[in-house]
């Protein structure tokens, strides 16, 4: 099995070359104050995008902030809950009022959930959908509008590789990705004639601070057993990182994916095409 240097990973950025600019773009980016979200801001914003962070959590929306402005790029916070819709809009309007044209909106807020249809309670299946599955109905809701009114812009959903394939104990979590991969489609169909692009990204197993928290409160002493048998479930061997997924949300959001719509990118180490 190959190694992997995760510390080169994540420099990529900053050592290869940047073709995919978003110089003079407004990005709105949901769920930006940790894991691939913070990843996705500060990517953004490293290649010329104004970020505005949607969270609900205000004090890790300021902190990745914080690393945007050290630096020497822009960040606004705007605190909000996806699942409300007058709240979303709300936000909308003030972005759109500071700025004028909203260029990509990022639907990267969500939540995770472990059961089946027959551990996984009602009040359960009611959260992941509010928080996934009407949190990006309330944010395209909210921003194809304004999108459609100044002729055109980006749009990028985060789906999961539980969108396509069957995974043990995602009964909710699946369900609610499935209707994120149908969005995406109903979207770029309907808007492809005003210049609305809608895409998805379908992520495998990524190392962030929820995947640590996981495994710490439910394998509590078998935290590094547990961490490297996640990490073989993926073909590649490892996890992804937050900035891997970044770096392809950067690509399909700039203009050098201008003929890219309508699609689901999975980028997953493999879990999709060599585990079926």
């Amino acid at each position: 099995m190959r190694s992997f240097d995760i510390k080169q990973i994540k420099d990529l950025r900053m050592t290869q070359p940047q073709p995919f600019q978003l110089n003079n773009k407004s990005a709105i980016i949901t769920g930006g104050g940790s894991g691939i979200g913070k990843s996705i801001c500060e990517v953004f914003a490293q290649h010329g995008a104004s970020i505005f962070i949607l969270e609900r959590n205000e004090e890790a929306g300021q902190q990745t902030k914080e690393a945007i402005e050290a630096a020497d790029k822009q960040a606004t916070v705007v605190t909000c809950d996806v699942s409300q819709q007058q709240a979303v809009h709300r936000a909308v309007d003030q972005i759109r009022q500071k700025v004028g044209n909203i260029d990509i909106l990022v639907n990267n807020a969500g939540i995770a959930h472990v059961g089946t249809v027959e551990t996984t309670s009602e009040e359960d299946m009611d959260h992941i959908y509010q928080v996934n599955i009407k949190g990006v109905y309330n944010c395209l809701h909210a921003v194809v509008p304004v999108m459609k009114a100044q002729g055109g812009g980006v749009i990028l959903n985060m789906a999961s590789v539980a969108s396509v394939v069957g995974i043990a104990d995602r009964f909710a979590y699946a369900m609610s990705k499935g209707a994120v991969l149908t969005m995406t489609l109903s979207v770029a169909k309907d808007f492809i004639g005003h210049n609305i692009r809608c895409n998805s990204m379908a992520p495998g197993r990524v190392h962030t601070p929820f995947v640590d928290g996981f495994i710490s409160q439910n394998y509590p002493g078998k935290e590094q057993e547990m961490f490297e048998q996640l990490s073989r479930t993926q073909p590649i061997g490892r996890m992804g990182t937050p900035e891997e997924i970044a770096l392809l949300a950067l690509f399909l959001c700039s203009d050098a994916a201008g003929f890219i719509t309508g699609a689901n990118y999975p980028i997953d180490g493999g879990f999709i095409t060599l585990n079926t």
